[in-house]
């Protein structure tokens, strides 16, 4: 099947999620690039900067968020995020972003006051007071929407970050912070890089430092463009047996998220270890057939980093794995070009934003890109999770049982 000839506009808005609400059905084929995934990389930027200025104003629905956040922390209470899938990933980061924020607003509460929690765990186990707050791109997840009610019965507050304040599981959180905007592939970008920004949002109004849009839409704007890099580093790990991602601090939820992505776009097995995690037990392993992405784009303890990826890449090269990274621009000289020899992406450094916040919106879309380029030299179609073949659309109704 060709591609379509359907002109995409990056700009223009995404669909909003149907009212009535409904899950969304499987994105049309395509025979090739561009991908439904391609497009909703180039469509990150605009997007990026909508939500923003939909969540600007501090009455609205990110203003009374930070507000139950900010009750909750000065209380001691404890602030759960929460989700499945990508949509988890996006609750770490707004963990990351969270407490960056509780700190620059003077409140007290250590990192232990802001957790993440896996959304069928959380529903077993309920906290009976604090904030629980949801993360859902359609508001459809099972699990999720069970962890909030189950949080609510016990006793806690409850929010729900997700495009549909229609959906189910806006009908079972008290404070709804609308994203409005629905993804078109199955291989989630827009359903991560959307609660980021939702969080950076809410962090702003919580410590009461605005937050610059251009500055955050060209952030994610320049994750989109080094697409030559993307495919040199696709190449080199094309045919790897398997792709390791490490990563630290405000770059864990990217490694995590990027292994996901992998995994459902271009069906390699891929594992996530944290970078001092990767040096204890893992390297035997390993050998040349190994593929490796280093994500380090936190400017926050960079140096003490640095010293530990040096390790970490070191080893990598005594052992001839096909070593790549995302990197943040500033660091770029700080490790050896013969550290990365499959190659690496730049994100630029952006002292306007919190460094969570830099982070983590910098690194969406090279990941995301590397992500789509991987899915193309491998030759499968990253919009389908692969439910286009019987065998793989039986596995998934089978793992959703009666749920």
């Amino acid at each position: 099947m060709a591609p379509t000839n359907v002109r995409f506009d990056p700009q223009a808005p995404l669909a909003a999620a149907p009212d009535p609400w409904r899950a969304s059905g499987q994105p049309s084929p395509r025979g090739g690039p561009p991908y439904h995934m391609t497009e909703m990389i180039a469509a990150e930027p605009a997007l990026a900067g909508r939500i923003l200025e939909r969540l600007a104003d501090s009455s609205g629905p990110a203003g009374r968020l930070a507000g139950a956040v900010g009750q909750a922390a000065s209380a001691g209470d404890r602030i759960v995020l929460t989700g499945c899938g990508t949509s988890e990933h996006g609750a770490l980061a707004i963990v990351e972003i969270l407490r960056e924020a509780i700190r620059a607003a003077g409140m007290h509460g250590g990192p232990g006051s802001v957790v993440s929690v896996q959304a069928f765990e959380l529903a077993l186990d309920p906290p009976s007071s604090g904030l629980v707050i949801g993360v859902s791109h359609e508001g459809g997840t099972l699990a999720t929407n069970r962890a909030l009610a189950a949080a609510a019965a016990a006793g806690a507050t409850t929010a729900l970050i997700t495009a549909s304040a229609g959906s189910p599981g806006a009908q079972v959180a008290e404070i709804v912070v609308p994203t409005i905007e629905l993804d078109r592939s199955w291989c989630h970008t827009v359903g991560y890089l959307s609660p980021i920004v939702a969080g950076a949002a809410i962090g702003a109004h919580l410590s009461g430092r605005p937050l610059p849009i251009d500055d955050v839409v060209a952030v994610v704007a320049a994750g989109t463009r080094d697409e030559a890099g993307a495919e040199a580093i696709a190449a080199r790990l094309a045919d790897a047996r398997h792709l390791l991602v490490l990563g630290s601090g405000a770059d864990r939820p990217a490694g995590r998220e990027l292994v996901l992505k992998v995994e459902e776009a271009s069906w390699l097995p891929s594992a996530m270890r944290d970078l001092e995690t990767f040096l204890h037990g893992h390297l035997p392993a390993t050998d040349e057939s190994t593929g490796l992405v280093l994500v380090l784009t936190d400017r926050d303890s960079r140096e003490e980093r640095l010293d530990r990826a040096r390790g970490a890449l070191d080893a990598a090269r005594v052992l001839g794995i096909r070593t790549a990274a995302i990197l943040a621009r500033d660091a770029d000289g700080d490790v050896g070009a013969e550290l990365t020899p499959a190659g690496r992406l730049l994100v630029g450094e952006v002292q306007s934003l919190p460094a969570p916040v830099a982070a983590l919106v910098g690194s969406a879309t090279p990941l995301q890109l590397l992500t789509e380029r991987l899915a193309r030299a491998r030759g499968t179609n990253p919009d389908s999770l692969r439910r286009d073949d019987a065998r793989y659309r039986a596995a998934s109704e089978a793992a959703e049982g009666e749920a």
